[in-house]
Protein backbone atom coordinates (compact mmCIF):
# COMPACT_ATOMS: atom_id res chain seq x y z
CA UNK A 1 0.00 0.00 0.00
CA UNK A 2 1.56 3.32 -1.08
CA UNK A 3 1.40 6.58 0.90
CA UNK A 4 -1.49 8.05 -1.11
CA UNK A 5 -3.63 4.92 -0.73
CA UNK A 6 -2.87 4.74 2.98
CA UNK A 7 -3.86 8.38 3.43
CA UNK A 8 -7.10 7.76 1.50
CA UNK A 9 -7.93 4.88 3.86
CA UNK A 10 -7.20 7.03 6.91
CA UNK A 11 -9.42 9.85 5.66
CA UNK A 12 -12.28 7.49 4.75
CA UNK A 13 -12.18 5.98 8.25
CA UNK A 14 -12.15 9.50 9.73
CA UNK A 15 -15.28 10.30 7.70
CA UNK A 16 -17.10 7.17 8.92
CA UNK A 17 -16.06 7.49 12.56
CA UNK A 18 -16.80 11.23 12.75
CA UNK A 19 -20.22 10.66 11.19
CA UNK A 20 -21.05 8.23 14.00
CA UNK A 21 -19.61 10.50 16.72
CA UNK A 22 -21.27 13.70 15.53
CA UNK A 23 -24.67 12.24 14.63
CA UNK A 24 -25.06 10.41 17.92
CA UNK A 25 -23.52 13.29 19.90
CA UNK A 26 -26.05 15.75 18.52
CA UNK A 27 -29.21 13.63 18.24
CA UNK A 28 -28.89 11.52 21.41
CA UNK A 29 -30.16 14.54 23.31
CA UNK A 30 -33.61 12.93 23.61
CA UNK A 31 -32.23 10.18 25.87
CA UNK A 32 -32.84 11.60 29.35
CA UNK A 33 -30.91 10.36 32.37
CA UNK A 34 -30.93 12.73 35.33
CA UNK A 35 -30.26 16.44 35.56
CA UNK A 36 -28.39 16.86 38.83
CA UNK A 37 -26.18 19.32 40.64
CA UNK A 38 -23.17 18.73 42.84
CA UNK A 39 -20.35 20.63 44.47
CA UNK A 40 -17.03 20.26 42.66
CA UNK A 41 -13.69 19.85 44.44
CA UNK A 42 -13.22 23.56 43.80
CA UNK A 43 -16.37 24.37 45.78
CA UNK A 44 -18.42 25.34 42.73
CA UNK A 45 -22.00 24.14 42.27
CA UNK A 46 -22.15 22.36 38.89
CA UNK A 47 -25.31 21.42 37.03
CA UNK A 48 -24.87 18.38 34.80
CA UNK A 49 -26.69 18.13 31.49
CA UNK A 50 -28.23 14.74 32.24
CA UNK A 51 -29.17 13.89 28.64
CA UNK A 52 -27.68 12.01 25.70
CA UNK A 53 -24.04 11.19 25.13
CA UNK A 54 -22.85 14.17 27.17
CA UNK A 55 -25.04 13.50 30.22
CA UNK A 56 -22.13 13.89 32.68
CA UNK A 57 -20.92 17.16 31.16
CA UNK A 58 -22.00 20.57 32.42
CA UNK A 59 -24.96 22.53 31.04
CA UNK A 60 -22.54 25.17 29.72
CA UNK A 61 -20.21 22.63 28.09
CA UNK A 62 -22.81 20.53 26.23
CA UNK A 63 -24.17 23.32 23.96
CA UNK A 64 -20.58 23.82 22.82
CA UNK A 65 -20.06 20.11 22.13
CA UNK A 66 -23.38 19.80 20.27
CA UNK A 67 -22.60 22.91 18.22
CA UNK A 68 -19.22 21.38 17.34
CA UNK A 69 -21.00 18.17 16.29
CA UNK A 70 -23.39 19.98 13.95
CA UNK A 71 -20.56 22.00 12.37
CA UNK A 72 -18.61 18.77 11.85
CA UNK A 73 -21.69 17.27 10.18
CA UNK A 74 -22.63 20.14 7.87
CA UNK A 75 -19.20 21.66 7.16
CA UNK A 76 -16.32 19.46 8.32
CA UNK A 77 -17.31 16.13 6.78
CA UNK A 78 -18.55 17.53 3.42
CA UNK A 79 -15.35 19.61 3.13
CA UNK A 80 -13.26 16.53 3.93
CA UNK A 81 -15.05 14.51 1.21
CA UNK A 82 -14.73 17.27 -1.39
CA UNK A 83 -11.06 17.93 -0.63
CA UNK A 84 -10.26 14.20 -0.74
CA UNK A 85 -11.87 13.90 -4.19
CA UNK A 86 -9.98 16.97 -5.46
CA UNK A 87 -6.71 15.75 -3.95
CA UNK A 88 -7.06 12.41 -5.71
CA UNK A 89 -7.44 14.33 -8.97
CA UNK A 90 -3.97 15.77 -8.28
CA UNK A 91 -5.39 19.22 -7.51
CA UNK A 92 -2.98 21.29 -5.42
CA UNK A 93 -5.94 23.29 -4.12
CA UNK A 94 -7.58 20.05 -3.08
CA UNK A 95 -4.39 18.95 -1.33
CA UNK A 96 -4.21 22.21 0.64
CA UNK A 97 -7.89 21.93 1.60
CA UNK A 98 -7.43 18.31 2.63
CA UNK A 99 -4.45 19.14 4.85
CA UNK A 100 -6.27 21.98 6.58
CA UNK A 101 -9.51 20.04 6.99
CA UNK A 102 -7.74 17.03 8.49
CA UNK A 103 -6.16 19.58 10.85
CA UNK A 104 -9.68 20.58 11.92
CA UNK A 105 -10.51 16.95 12.77
CA UNK A 106 -7.20 16.56 14.62
CA UNK A 107 -7.90 19.60 16.79
CA UNK A 108 -11.57 18.69 17.34
CA UNK A 109 -11.07 15.12 18.46
CA UNK A 110 -7.95 15.86 20.46
CA UNK A 111 -10.09 18.28 22.47
CA UNK A 112 -12.87 15.67 22.78
CA UNK A 113 -10.38 13.03 23.95
CA UNK A 114 -9.12 15.21 26.81
CA UNK A 115 -12.04 17.52 27.60
CA UNK A 116 -15.35 15.66 27.27
CA UNK A 117 -16.24 13.70 30.41
CA UNK A 118 -15.57 10.00 29.86
CA UNK A 119 -18.37 8.31 27.92
CA UNK A 120 -18.90 5.26 25.68
CA UNK A 121 -17.32 7.06 22.71
CA UNK A 122 -13.93 7.57 24.39
CA UNK A 123 -12.16 5.02 22.18
CA UNK A 124 -13.83 6.52 19.12
CA UNK A 125 -12.48 9.96 20.03
CA UNK A 126 -8.99 8.56 20.59
CA UNK A 127 -9.18 6.69 17.26
CA UNK A 128 -10.22 9.88 15.45
CA UNK A 129 -7.43 11.83 17.15
CA UNK A 130 -4.86 9.21 16.10
CA UNK A 131 -6.16 8.79 12.54
CA UNK A 132 -6.26 12.56 12.05
CA UNK A 133 -2.76 13.02 13.44
CA UNK A 134 -1.11 10.53 11.10
CA UNK A 135 -3.13 11.73 8.12
CA UNK A 136 -2.18 15.33 8.93
CA UNK A 137 1.51 14.41 9.17
CA UNK A 138 1.34 12.52 5.86
CA UNK A 139 -0.35 15.46 4.16
CA UNK A 140 1.73 18.30 5.56
CA UNK A 141 5.01 16.52 4.68
CA UNK A 142 3.88 15.81 1.11
CA UNK A 143 6.41 16.38 -1.66
CA UNK A 144 3.70 18.30 -3.53
CA UNK A 145 4.19 21.19 -1.09
CA UNK A 146 7.87 21.56 -1.89
CA UNK A 147 8.49 25.09 -3.24
CA UNK A 148 4.83 25.86 -2.59
CA UNK A 149 5.45 29.61 -3.02
CA UNK A 150 6.15 28.90 -6.69
CA UNK A 151 2.54 27.77 -7.13
CA UNK A 152 1.01 31.08 -6.03
CA UNK A 153 -0.01 33.90 -8.35
CA UNK A 154 2.11 37.09 -8.24
CA UNK A 155 -1.14 38.85 -7.25
CA UNK A 156 -1.43 36.81 -4.04
CA UNK A 157 -1.67 39.33 -1.12
CA UNK A 158 0.89 37.56 1.06
CA UNK A 159 1.52 40.58 3.29
CA UNK A 160 -2.19 40.93 4.08
CA UNK A 161 -2.55 37.19 4.76
CA UNK A 162 0.62 37.24 6.89
CA UNK A 163 -0.60 40.20 8.95
CA UNK A 164 -4.03 38.56 9.33
CA UNK A 165 -2.43 35.35 10.55
CA UNK A 166 -0.33 37.18 13.15
CA UNK A 167 -3.29 39.27 14.36
CA UNK A 168 -5.49 36.18 14.70
CA UNK A 169 -2.73 34.49 16.70
CA UNK A 170 -2.36 37.55 18.95
CA UNK A 171 -6.13 37.74 19.47
CA UNK A 172 -6.25 34.11 20.60
CA UNK A 173 -3.27 34.63 22.91
CA UNK A 174 -4.71 37.83 24.41
CA UNK A 175 -8.15 36.26 24.86
CA UNK A 176 -6.90 33.23 26.79
CA UNK A 177 -4.19 35.02 28.78
CA UNK A 178 -6.85 37.53 29.80
CA UNK A 179 -8.81 34.59 31.20
CA UNK A 180 -5.90 32.78 32.84
CA UNK A 181 -3.56 35.44 34.25
CA UNK A 182 -6.12 37.13 36.56
CA UNK A 183 -6.90 33.72 38.09
CA UNK A 184 -3.33 32.56 38.73
CA UNK A 185 -3.33 30.99 42.17
CA UNK A 186 -7.09 30.61 41.95
CA UNK A 187 -9.49 28.37 40.03
CA UNK A 188 -10.87 29.88 36.78
CA UNK A 189 -14.70 29.92 36.94
CA UNK A 190 -14.89 28.34 33.48
CA UNK A 191 -13.10 25.23 34.75
CA UNK A 192 -16.27 23.93 36.44
CA UNK A 193 -15.72 20.21 37.29
CA UNK A 194 -13.10 19.62 34.58
CA UNK A 195 -9.44 19.04 35.40
CA UNK A 196 -7.71 21.63 33.23
CA UNK A 197 -8.20 24.17 30.40
CA UNK A 198 -7.80 21.88 27.40
CA UNK A 199 -8.87 24.30 24.64
CA UNK A 200 -6.67 27.05 26.03
CA UNK A 201 -3.73 24.63 26.19
CA UNK A 202 -4.20 23.60 22.56
CA UNK A 203 -4.63 27.18 21.34
CA UNK A 204 -1.72 28.65 23.29
CA UNK A 205 0.55 25.67 22.65
CA UNK A 206 -0.14 25.06 18.96
CA UNK A 207 -2.51 27.49 17.20
CA UNK A 208 -1.04 30.76 18.52
CA UNK A 209 2.61 29.96 17.65
CA UNK A 210 1.61 28.38 14.32
CA UNK A 211 -0.27 31.55 13.32
CA UNK A 212 2.69 33.78 14.26
CA UNK A 213 5.22 31.54 12.49
CA UNK A 214 3.00 31.37 9.39
CA UNK A 215 2.84 35.15 9.17
CA UNK A 216 6.59 35.63 9.63
CA UNK A 217 7.48 32.95 7.07
CA UNK A 218 5.02 34.44 4.57
CA UNK A 219 6.88 37.76 4.80
CA UNK A 220 10.05 35.84 3.99
CA UNK A 221 8.36 34.09 1.04
CA UNK A 222 9.07 30.73 2.68
CA UNK A 223 7.18 27.68 1.40
CA UNK A 224 6.21 26.60 4.93
CA UNK A 225 4.60 29.99 5.50
CA UNK A 226 2.24 29.42 2.57
CA UNK A 227 1.37 25.96 3.85
CA UNK A 228 0.89 26.96 7.49
CA UNK A 229 -1.18 30.02 6.60
CA UNK A 230 -3.47 27.83 4.49
CA UNK A 231 -3.90 25.39 7.40
CA UNK A 232 -4.50 28.24 9.88
CA UNK A 233 -7.17 29.86 7.70
CA UNK A 234 -8.98 26.56 7.10
CA UNK A 235 -8.79 25.84 10.82
CA UNK A 236 -10.04 29.33 11.57
CA UNK A 237 -12.87 29.20 9.04
CA UNK A 238 -14.15 25.89 10.44
CA UNK A 239 -13.42 26.09 14.15
CA UNK A 240 -14.31 29.76 14.63
CA UNK A 241 -17.56 29.04 12.78
CA UNK A 242 -18.06 26.24 15.29
CA UNK A 243 -17.32 28.65 18.16
CA UNK A 244 -19.85 31.12 16.75
CA UNK A 245 -22.39 28.31 16.59
CA UNK A 246 -21.47 27.38 20.16
CA UNK A 247 -22.32 30.90 21.30
CA UNK A 248 -25.77 30.61 19.70
CA UNK A 249 -26.40 27.22 21.32
CA UNK A 250 -25.23 28.54 24.69
CA UNK A 251 -27.60 31.51 24.51
CA UNK A 252 -30.48 29.21 23.60
CA UNK A 253 -29.58 27.06 26.62
CA UNK A 254 -29.57 30.07 28.93
CA UNK A 255 -25.79 30.20 29.33
CA UNK A 256 -24.17 33.65 29.48
CA UNK A 257 -22.05 34.68 26.48
CA UNK A 258 -20.12 37.96 26.47
CA UNK A 259 -20.77 40.63 23.85
CA UNK A 260 -17.10 40.50 22.81
CA UNK A 261 -17.43 36.79 21.97
CA UNK A 262 -20.67 37.39 20.07
CA UNK A 263 -19.01 40.03 17.89
CA UNK A 264 -15.39 38.94 17.58
CA UNK A 265 -15.73 35.23 16.80
CA UNK A 266 -18.14 35.64 13.84
CA UNK A 267 -15.92 38.49 12.59
CA UNK A 268 -12.79 36.32 12.75
CA UNK A 269 -14.70 33.50 11.01
CA UNK A 270 -15.59 35.88 8.16
CA UNK A 271 -11.98 37.08 7.89
CA UNK A 272 -10.69 33.50 7.79
CA UNK A 273 -13.25 32.54 5.12
CA UNK A 274 -12.24 35.58 3.02
CA UNK A 275 -8.55 34.79 3.46
CA UNK A 276 -9.13 31.14 2.56
CA UNK A 277 -10.90 32.26 -0.61
CA UNK A 278 -7.91 34.47 -1.50
CA UNK A 279 -5.48 31.62 -0.86
CA UNK A 280 -7.38 29.05 -2.93
CA UNK A 281 -8.06 31.55 -5.70
CA UNK A 282 -4.35 32.34 -6.09
CA UNK A 283 -3.07 28.75 -6.12
CA UNK A 284 -1.74 27.68 -9.51
CA UNK A 285 -1.30 24.03 -10.47
CA UNK A 286 1.95 24.67 -12.33
CA UNK A 287 5.01 26.29 -10.85
CA UNK A 288 5.88 29.83 -11.88
CA UNK A 289 9.30 30.30 -13.40
CA UNK A 290 10.30 33.15 -11.10
CA UNK A 291 9.49 34.07 -7.51
CA UNK A 292 7.70 37.39 -7.04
Amino acid sequence: MNKKTLNNVLVLVIIIFSLVASIYGFFSDKIVFENKTFESINGEIITLYGKGLYFNDSVSMVPQARAQDIVTLIIGIPLLIISLILSNKNSLRGKLLLTGTVGYFLYTYTSYSFLVTYNQFFLLYVSLMSLSFFSFVMNITSEEFKDLQMHFSPKFPKKYIGISSILIGLFICTLWLGLIIPTIGKIPPVLEHYTTLVIQALDLGFIFPAAIIAGILLFKNNSLGYLLSSVIMIKGATLVTAVSMMAIFMILSGVYVSTVELIMFPLIALICILNLFLIIRNVEQRKRQTVA
